[in-house]
């Protein structure tokens, strides 16, 4: 329990603290990889649709981000993969209406952060009563 919180909000926290440092915009050139965040070289800077790669990551936060991006009725398109089992990365495919990518994705990692707490709370509250002392006869 508590290496899945520690895993989950470092990696929210991160993509979450280097998002508002950086306030990272689609039209600004990342030559390279930025940190864990990268842009694919050859997309076009469009605010509306892009691919990102998020270097160090797998299956495990690609497809929890992937769900919460679909169930935001500003996304089009969002999708994942990994382009191969020995690369620690993923390749994320964010499509919008009106809304910039980067903006959407960072919602979705918002709300994961909210889901992943409420579960934590939920878990902790159980834990609090399963271990108070039982009642005989009641």
């Amino acid at each position: 329990k508590q290496w899945y919180q520690r895993r989950v909000r470092g990696v929210l926290n991160y993509y979450t603290n280097y998002y508002y440092k950086s306030n990272l915009s689609m039209t600004d050139k990342i030559d390279d990889q930025v940190g864990k965040l990268s842009i694919v070289e050859g997309e076009t800077h469009d605010d509306l649709c892009t691919t990102l790669v998020l270097h160090g990551e797998d299956h495990t936060l690609g497809n929890v981000l992937r769900h919460m991006l679909i169930k935001n009725p500003e996304v089009e398109f969002a999708g994942y993969s990994v382009p191969h089992p020995s690369e620690n990365k993923i390749n994320l495919r964010i499509q919008t209406y009106e809304t910039p990518c980067l903006s959407v994705m960072y919602r979705a990692l918002d709300d994961i952060t909210s889901v992943c707490d409420h579960v934590l709370e939920q878990i902790d509250g159980a834990e609090k009563l399963w271990k108070e002392p039982k009642v005989e006869g009641s």
